[in-house]
């Protein structure tokens, strides 16, 4: 199988001890390409760097609504001017991770929007695909992207959402990242979900070292254990693993442009 995990964050210190050795299992296991989701200003430089030493790693930049309260006005300014100055890098791929969470009380809801709005201009013009984070703000999101056309459009991360959330964004022309929480018995309504995505939906992805899937409980994840997720939502679905991984990868080269 050749696989493309479409999110993680193999830059944080989780890494550091294994990060050479993890990246030479995951070629062996068939992840081929990797997608590395920049989260406040701190860590871009870091995330352009690794992608720039590894061949299969690429990267994305982007202000996380979980860190507003790091976050500056300036901070979209240098996102802006960091985007446009590495406009052909053939590393960079997209504006990410962007969006709003309610599942955080404390965050205030207005300036995650405004921070979000002002992310999808962003990547607007400098034409990149967008990584979104949607926790418990399918509605929000999916009016925003309505309202605000992004043209090379892009993954909702981690989707956990309804089946007519998922239609909404399919009609918006996005793709759904699925990874480890569908792969737990538990999750009945998501897997119901799903088993019924078109597969021209789907791109996998771990978002390591967050999400464990069912089959590594307690530990941290790793877009090594991508295969074996590959192979429980495919099982899921009654397909192939195979057929699971070439649809997924094709998926995410074409929303990242990867020929």
């Amino acid at each position: 199988m050749r696989l493309i995990d479409t999110h993680n964050h193999i830059d944080f210190p989780d890494f550091d001890a294994d990060r050479p050795a993890l990246l030479e299992r995951c070629r062996a296991l068939g992840v081929e390409r990797q997608v590395l989701l920049g989260v406040f200003r701190e860590n871009w430089e870091r995330v352009i760097e690794l992608a720039e030493q590894h061949t299969e790693l690429h990267a994305a930049l982007g202000l996380h609504p979980i860190y507003l309260a790091q976050h500056k006005p300036e901070h979209l300014r240098d996102l802006r001017d960091m985007l446009q100055r590495l406009a052909g890098h053939p590393k960079l791929c997209a504006v990410g991770e962007i969006g709003l969470d309610y599942y955080v009380e404390e965050l205030d809801r207005e300036a995650q929007q405004a921070l979000f709005e002002e992310q999808l201009r962003i990547a607007i013009d400098v034409e990149l695909p967008v990584l979104l984070h949607v926790r418990r703000s399918h509605a929000a999101v999916i009016a925003t992207l309505k309202r605000l056309r992004v043209p090379r459009r892009g993954i909702v991360h981690a989707f956990a959402g309804s089946r007519e959330e998922a239609r909404e964004y399919l009609k918006l022309g996005f793709r759904l990242g699925l990874g480890g929480a569908p792969t737990w018995p538990q999750a009945n309504r998501l897997r119901k979900v799903v088993a019924e995505l078109p597969l021209e939906a789907i791109v996998l992805e771990t978002d390591a070292p967050d999400m464990a899937p069912a089959m590594y409980p307690g530990q941290r994840n790793s877009p090594e254990h991508l295969p074996a997720i590959c192979e429980a939502l495919a099982e899921l679905r009654g397909v192939s693993a195979e057929e699971l991984a070439a649809a997924s990868t094709q998926n995410a080269r074409e929303v990242f442009g990867w020929s």
